[in-house]
């Protein structure tokens, strides 16, 4: 991963609350673990596993641990293994306390479109749709803009939405959004952006709170 999507991570690291139960999906959200250190936080994967750790130095993979996206994590202390129907029970139980999920698109309102892009080939939407109405916070950890510079953040999404529900935070490396009464409300500018710049490069409508 870039030195952009470690920042992102970094970033979310810091809004997670001590004694928290976290989902950590695909992408820019599994380096969050790398940002944890030994704070009290239990980390959870969709296919099965509480209690997972940092990404582990090379000689010391396991083949048999690992994510959901498939790539190699440690275990901590205590950690627990289950089936994936177990998982997503816990998911769809409201156990899991936040999610962390990547995203395509975030409308003005929250809401995220995260699982398909017309043209190409479709896995299904996966765990997200079950983390977006399950989980009781909900963090989007995103680049700003897409690889060719267009906003991420956009009035309305033109890709398929993952959920009705709208997240609670949206983390990107430039700044961070809260998204209270329905809309988007811009709370934090990363040390080394501006507003300026965060406004230039945000289509979507957003309020201040900084």
């Amino acid at each position: 991963m870039s030195a952009v999507s470690e920042a992102i991570a970094r970033r979310v690291a810091g809004h997670l609350r001590d004694g928290e139960v976290v989902n950590l999906g695909i992408g820019i959200p599994t380096l969050v673990a790398d940002f944890i250190e030994d704070r009290p936080l239990v980390l959870h994967t969709e296919n099965g596993m509480l209690g997972v750790g940092p990404t582990p130095a090379g000689d010391a993979v396991d083949v048999n641990l690992v994510n959901a996206g498939k790539l190699p994590v440690s275990e901590t202390p205590g950690a627990a293994y289950f089936s994936s129907s177990e998982s997503f029970a816990m998911i769809r139980g409201g156990h899991v306390g936040v999610a962390v999920l990547g995203a395509l698109q975030v409308d003005a309102r929250g809401r995220v479109a995260n699982w398909a892009v017309p043209g190409r080939p479709i896995l299904g939407v996966g765990g997200a749709m079950d983390l977006l109405v399950g989980a009781r916070r909900v963090i989007v950890a995103t680049t700003h803009v897409t690889k060719q510079g267009e906003p991420k953040l956009v009035q309305e999404c033109t890709l398929p939405l993952t959920a009705e529900r709208p997240v609670d935070l949206v983390v990107t490396e430039h700044a961070t959004f809260a998204v209270r009464e329905g809309g988007l409300v811009l709370v934090e500018v990363a040390p080394d952006s501006s507003r300026e710049w965060v406004a230039e490069h945000t289509a979507a409508r957003y309020e201040e709170a900084l």
